[in-house]
């Protein structure tokens, strides 16, 4: 029950797009950079209500950046950890894997050593496993990269790439 209540607390502190806009209104009546305050925005807001908006420009441009300043006032919330709207990142949609073309790479380039500093796509496919597609499209890149040279076998006339720093 702590948790929730917690969490509720939290979510009520932070920043509203809609009130933000709102707040914009209030231009309307002569009153500008109330939405800078409200965005922990204090300096700038004085200056907006010392100078009309500096002169309407600053206050229409903030119409079309309110929503990235909104998203930076939750950011820098969520991040100070003496405030009671302080919490932490939800996790990212999606898991957070390592590079699987890195272990594919090392792979390729352990069975190249073991040939030689020469692979082809053929003896890739065996030492990783992965289709010929897939090893093909990964020792291109690791060729245009610079990584490997593509030369031809003298006696098969197939298709190598070349380690030269193994």
């Amino acid at each position: 029950m702590t948790n929730t209540t917690t969490v509720q607390q939290t979510h009520t502190e932070e920043h509203s797009t809609g009130v933000s806009f709102l707040l914009w209104l209030s231009c309307l009546f002569g009153v500008c950079g109330v939405h800078r305050f409200y965005l922990g925005k204090k300096g700038t807001g004085l200056l907006y209500l010392l100078t009309f908006g500096l002169f309407g420009i600053g206050q229409l441009l903030d119409l079309f950046w309110m929503r990235d300043m909104v998203l930076l006032a939750n950011t820098k919330a969520r991040m100070l950890p003496g405030r009671r709207s302080f919490k932490l990142l939800p996790p990212p949609p999606f898991p957070i894997q390592r590079d699987s073309n890195e272990e594919l790479r090392i792979k390729l380039m352990r069975s190249a050593a073991e040939h030689g500093g020469q692979l082809s796509v053929s003896q890739g496919v065996m030492a990783t496993g992965r289709s010929f597609e897939a090893v093909e499209k990964l020792l291109d890149e690791m060729a245009t990269s610079g990584y490997v040279g593509i030369d031809n076998d003298p006696n098969t006339g197939a298709v190598v790439y070349t380690f030269s720093q193994l």
